[in-house]
Formats: structure tokens, C-alpha cells, sequence
């Protein structure tokens, strides 16, 4: 199994990702853009099994998800998701090339709305929950 290691800015907190990410996408939702300061974020979903995290981080919270930053520069590094035992890593921390997004979520809240051919569910599709509900743009 291939090892992926990624660092935040300043090096201090660096993640070894196992394997490949079990689905990457974009987030629209309100926490997700007011967290980024962007329109919208790409995530990296990686069992929480295959990332080992080594630095200091501290754990924030804004609206809903509870989020790791590095201790040092304040990058938000991941988001622990322990109902789905997954780690969400922050895509612009990926090699080149590694981040294929399949889908957009929480479009219904999108304030740029994207133009491309991926899926655009309003909220979640079935395999995170949701209704599959699209939107288009």
C-alpha cells in the first residue's frame, strides 16, 4: 500500500494517508466556506485508520464539525469523522494531481455556483445520508 505524506505550511504537523482517498469531493455547506473563506472546499475522505498524524494540533470548532488545525500556523489540516470512521483532509494539502473529486455537496447553500460535469446534490447523495437531490446550474 502506497504512503502520501502532506504537511501544513510551516511543516509542523505532517499526515501520512495510506492508500487512496475512499471519495473526494467539494462542500458548499456554510461551515465548510466560512471556515476556508472561500466559495467552496475540496475534501479527501481517508479511513481513520490509514492517517497517522504526527505535530501538535488543536481541535475548533465554528459551526458543526469539529476541525484540526496545526498548533503553530493555524492551518486547518483535517476534520475527524467518527460516525463514518473517516478523516477529512483538505485537498490544496494533496500532491498535484491526487485530488479527483467526484461530486459537489450542499449546493442549496452554493454562493458560486460551479459549471463543470460532476454531480451537484443540493445536500448530500444516498451514500452519505442524503437524498440524492440535485441541483442544476
Amino acid at each position: 500500500m502506497s504512503t502520501t505524506e502532506v504537511h501544513c505550511p510551516c511543516g509542523a504537523v505532517t499526515m501520512e494517508l495510506r492508500g487512496e482517498p475512499v471519495m473526494q469531493f467539494y462542500c458548499h455547506c456554510k461551515d465548510c466556506r466560512a471556515v476556508s473563506g472561500g466559495a467552496y472546499i475540496g475534501l479527501a475522505l481517508f479511513a481513520s485508520e490509514d492517517v497517522t498524524t504526527h505535530g501538535e494540533t488543536d481541535t475548533w470548532t465554528l459551526r458543526s464539525l469539529a476541525r484540526q488545525r496545526c498548533a503553530v500556523c493555524g492551518t486547518h489540516v483535517f476534520a475527524a469523522i467518527p460516525a463514518f470512521g473517516q478523516h477529512a483532509i483538505k485537498s490544496n494539502l494533496l500532491p498535484d494531481g491526487m485530488f479527483r473529486p467526484a461530486f459537489h455537496i450542499h449546493c442549496r447553500h452554493a454562493v458560486l455556483p460551479v459549471a463543470d460535469d460532476l454531480p451537484h446534490y443540493a445536500a448530500l447523495p444516498a451514500a452519505f445520508g442524503g437524498t440524492d437531490e440535485k441541483v442544476d446550474w
